[in-house]
């Protein structure tokens, strides 16, 4: 199924894009640090159109010309950002900056965005596509900070993508409702007294109150939610202490809020506070809770996906449409723009034939070539079909009128 869409680009397309892509993996960069991988796409991007710029300090947006300059816009999306991981894939492009890797593959979504680029010059949509390349993901405030920009002013609609190797290269995930949850981010403090080790009962431990907190806040998804719904809550730091024969006056925890309904996500959020002051109380300490409010749940909506199965089916044929086989915790600032216009988001499969199914955020972590185009071809038709649909929109409107 991918050979069809690695067929819609010319030879020396593909080779670009391959080179284009290995560079960017070779040379990963943080959030809004991506000076260098800005440069390059940029680079990339002049040769399809002139028209780019740089947003958000490290983003890049290049608008590639529709058929009808006065047709309504669209956007896609590609991420650009590294993670702090260190690679350990092997490949003979592997990142060359110590303890910073492509480990989500922004690099792969980077290079499809420019293949988008291509292929929409070639065959244009109704109205001018904006290639968006979006910073800071990964700490989800990128998109943020390209729709504080003013980059998306006008634009009516938004596609974008996700490399997923728990799928072959050719299938691809376009279902509507959840694709993303909420990623909120807790820190409780617990302040007790210190006192010797050999004398605790002079003590209010914070350490003995940390411990019964980790296991009672398991008990909001076990025994707050219904059985069905998805939510994670996960303490993933937790430090206290400086010496095993002192007990000290504070303990600190740190984790996340994972939901895909907002309901759900505000539960969370007053359970966790309930049950540390609950905890704190029965250990004689006080808790102080600090929830910082990370990206939305992302869901789509079923008219916009419809664009993208469309686009699928076209491309691939219908069997190369398949779905997430439980709902996706994991978190995508994507949300943010949908929550001010239509717009749809994918997962497309990036595993070759024979390769381990490596999970994103991991040092082994390496799409397939692949995904590629598989992604370029998809997201660039579904641009074209969510022009046509703001297009007919519009003209509905008018008649209205």
């Amino acid at each position: 199924m991918s050979g069809a869409a690695e067929r819609l680009f010319s030879a020396e397309q593909r080779a670009a894009l391959l080179a284009l892509r290995q560079e960017l993996h070779r040379h990963p960069e943080l959030a809004f640090q991506e000076q260098r991988t800005a440069a390059r796409l940029e680079q990339a991007l002049r040769a399809v159109t002139p028209d780019v710029r740089r947003v958000a300090g490290t983003g890049v947006v290049a608008r590639v010309p529709g058929r009808d300059a006065h047709a309504p816009a669209v956007a896609l999306r590609g991420d650009i950002d590294a993670l702090p991981i260190a690679e350990a894939t092997g490949a003979p492009f592997a990142s060359e900056t110590p303890g910073v890797m492509h480990a989500c593959g922004h690099d792969v979504h980077a290079a499809w965005a420019v293949g988008a680029a291509h292929l929409l010059a070639a065959a244009p949509a109704a109205g001018d596509v904006l290639i968006v390349l979006q910073p800071a993901e990964e700490i989800g405030r990128g998109a943020l900070a390209v729709l504080e920009s003013g980059a998306l002013d006008g634009v009516r609609a938004i596609v974008g993508g996700h490399v997923d190797m728990r799928f072959a290269v050719g299938r691809v995930v376009a279902d509507a409702g959840p694709i993303a949850a909420s990623t909120d981010q807790f820190a409780i403090e617990i302040v007790g007294h210190g006192a010797h080790a050999a004398r605790p009962h002079e003590a209010r431990d914070p350490i003995v109150a940390a411990a019964a907190l980790v296991t009672a806040l398991q008990t909001i998804v076990a025994r707050r939610l219904p059985p069905g719904e998805p939510a994670v809550v996960t303490v993933g730091m937790i430090s206290a202490g400086t010496a095993g024969n002192v007990i000290p006056e504070r303990a600190r925890l740190g984790g996340t809020l994972r939901a895909i309904r907002p309901e759900t996500r505000a539960a969370l959020q007053g359970e966790l506070r309930a049950i540390a002051a609950a905890i704190a109380q029965a250990h004689g300490v006080e808790a102080e809770v600090s929830v910082e409010t990370g990206t939305p749940p992302l869901v789509n909506a079923p008219g916009p996906i419809a664009w993208a199965r469309a686009a699928v089916t076209q491309l691939l044929g219908p069997d190369a449409l398949t779905s997430l086989p439980s709902p996706n915790l994991g978190g995508e600032d994507f949300a943010f723009y949908i929550e001010r216009l239509p717009g749809c988001f994918i997962r497309i499969g990036a595993r070759a034939p024979g390769q381990e199914a490596i999970p994103a955020h991991t040092s082994r972590f390496l799409p397939d070539d692949g995904a590629i185009f598989v992604g370029a071809a998809v997201l660039g038709e579904t641009a074209r079909r969510a022009s046509a649909a703001m297009e007919n929109a519009e003209g509905r409107t008018q008649q209205a009128e």
